[in-house]
């Protein structure tokens, strides 16, 4: 380094001055001059040191922190696409319980067909983290179902859900669609 020349410089002219390697009070000046002067260098270059090594850690923290941020937002971006796809799946899912809700009786086996496509379709969403909402019976949640009807009755309880128009559905712990319900209110 620059920085060490002098003092290696100093060091060597001060021993050739000398000659014979006799000790002299104004060379013991010097060399204690110089040993504060390295002793000063060295106390800079530790604190420099330890800035460094700081710096360092700090860079290697927020660069983990970028790592793990960087996955996070990849599987929520991921997760989004696999609920799109998902919600872009459900009106062909509605589709089918309409069309098994009606009864055929010109040919069972394509019927029972339709029923075991239905049923693999049902059980590969679900696997993916479909949930039903269940709905029949219990008391309305707005964030949970969608109110199309509310019925005056004395027969239930206010705000049950006396039927389901449309299932809703959670996918992966996450509201996907809301169910569509007819609500029971009290008669005034």
């Amino acid at each position: 380094m620059d920085t060490n020349e002098p003092i290696v410089e100093a060091v060597e002219s001060e021993s050739a001055a000398r000659g014979d390697g006799a000790a002299d009070p104004a060379s013991s000046v010097s060399v204690s001059g110089l040993l504060n002067a390295v002793t000063t260098e060295r106390d800079r270059l530790l604190e420099e040191k330890s800035e460094l090594v700081e710096l360092l850690r700090r860079r290697q923290a927020e660069f983990d922190n970028f790592r793990k941020r960087a996955e996070r937002e990849k599987s929520e971006v991921l997760e989004f696409a696999h609920s799109d796809s998902v919600r872009a799946i459900l009106p062909i899912l509605d589709d089918f319980e309409r069309a098994l809700k009606t009864q055929t009786t010109a040919d069972k086996v394509y019927a029972r067909g339709m029923e075991l496509i239905y049923q693999r379709l049902a059980d590969t969403l679900k696997k993916l983290g479909l949930e039903t909402i269940t709905t029949k019976g219990q008391k309305f949640d707005p964030h949970l179902h969608h109110a199309v009807d509310m019925v005056e009755t004395g027969d239930a309880e206010e705000q049950t859900i006396l039927e389901e128009y449309q299932p809703g559905y959670n996918f992966r712990g996450r509201l996907l669609r809301p169910a569509m319900v007819k609500v029971a209110v009290t008669k005034k």
